[in-house]
């Protein structure tokens, strides 16, 4: 069952907005000065699944690069678990405004974000859980890291390791990103747009799946019916300010620290990763030996797109009691 609704904006004490999405339908946003009036139906429609009760409990989804909020990997399992399901989008990102012209949008950037929207949508008291696709896995941790009082449990799929630790980044990139370390923000974000340009210029439809690193491994995926009409409609969202999102989230993640330490995650984290990912289960394997609660789950036969046949079990984990 789907329906529509409007995304709210939230105000960041730097003047910025950011789209806040409740991908399940809430019995009413909470009344709150931060929040400004409703987006049009035109301008941030968000896929719904079903009503969500008014106890439910509440999951935070944190997008990928390039990716919007507007995403339910598996509206069904997001029914069937009676959660409320709410994202964000990052800066740049579809209804999010951007950084400011001499700033990073870094992982802490992104965290921050992230409390403020769960300090006004949860009750006095209550947790939330997180769940990470990609680079929204590096968000989630930041955030179980330096506010555990609101989290319950995290998810992280298909996260990379840091580049030092497990390569991942190719190596044409890695001489290239390594040239811009050092620079102001502005210089470093006016070369990767520079760099990206031909590329976003010549992908087109689903040819843009490639930048969400989903490939030939998640044919079979990509098969389930409403999957490609809802990543279409997420790169749709995260394309709307052209590539202002991806180059910002690039920036902040390569060129900044990430504003965490592992070690400092207390909560209970499950590993999600595909066995034919390019980010692969080694990346989950550092994740396993480096967060102190952490448990690795491996998805034979799929690609990026695992967090679609993984959603069912993260679910179970971040609502689960104890």
């Amino acid at each position: 069952m789907t329906t529509t609704s409007t995304a709210r904006l939230l105000d960041r004490p730097d003047g910025r907005r950011i789209a806040v999405h409740d991908l399940t339908q809430p019995p009413r946003w909470r009344s709150s000065a931060a929040f400004g009036p409703a987006v049009s139906d035109g301008e941030l429609a968000s896929s719904l699944t079903s009503e969500a009760p008014a106890d439910a409990p509440v999951v935070l989804m944190i997008h990928p690069a390039p990716g919007s909020g507007r995403f339910d990997p598996d509206p069904t399992a997001t029914a069937r678990n009676g959660v409320r399901l709410i994202s964000v989008d990052r800066a740049g990102y579809g209804g999010s405004d951007p950084v400011g012209a001499g700033a990073f949008a870094t992982v802490a950037t992104a965290a921050d974000d992230v409390v403020a929207v769960l300090e006004d949508v949860l009750p006095a008291g209550a947790t939330a859980g997180l769940a990470g696709w990609s680079a929204g896995g590096r968000v989630a941790l930041a955030v179980a890291a330096r506010r555990p009082d609101l989290v319950r449990r995290v998810a992280v799929i298909g996260t990379p390791a840091p580049d030092e630790e497990v390569p991942w980044i190719p190596e044409e990139q890695r001489a290239g990103i390594d040239a811009l370390r050092g620079l102001p923000a502005a210089d470093a974000h006016a070369a990767l747009a520079g760099a990206f340009a031909p590329m976003l210029a010549a992908l087109t439809g689903d040819a843009r799946f490639g930048l969400v690193g989903i490939d030939e491994a998640d044919a079979g995926v990509l098969a389930d019916p409403g999957v490609v009409d809802r990543l279409r409609a997420m790169l749709d969202e995260a394309l709307a300010q052209g590539g202002a999102g991806m180059i910002a989230d690039i920036a902040g993640y390569t060129l900044q620290p990430w504003g965490f330490e592992p070690a400092d995650v207390a909560a209970e984290v499950l590993l999600g990763y595909g066995a034919a990912d390019f980010v692969g289960p080694d990346h989950g394997a550092w994740w396993e030996k480096t967060l102190p609660h952490a448990r690795l789950e491996v998805v034979p036969e799929v690609g990026h797109l695992v967090v679609v046949p993984l959603w069912e079990q993260v679910l179970g984990h971040l609502t689960r009691q104890g």
